[in-house]
């Protein structure tokens, strides 16, 4: 799982760069989408690796 967080964390950073950076051009706004949705996917993963975890003793 912390595998995936740093994925997503990289991807979300590089499509920011791309995005918000001016580096991509026409494709910015693409770019920016792209940044959104890994975002919420690194906030998701996180989310998941500290509640998924849990352990339910009857």
């Amino acid at each position: 799982m912390l595998r995936w967080i740093f994925i997503f964390l990289v991807l979300a950073l590089v499509a920011g760069v791309l995005g918000f950076g001016g580096i991509a051009g026409a494709a910015a706004a693409v770019a920016q989408v792209i940044f959104y949705l890994f975002l919420l996917s690194l906030i998701v993963s996180i989310v998941l690796a500290i509640f998924g975890k849990r352990n339910i003793n009857k």
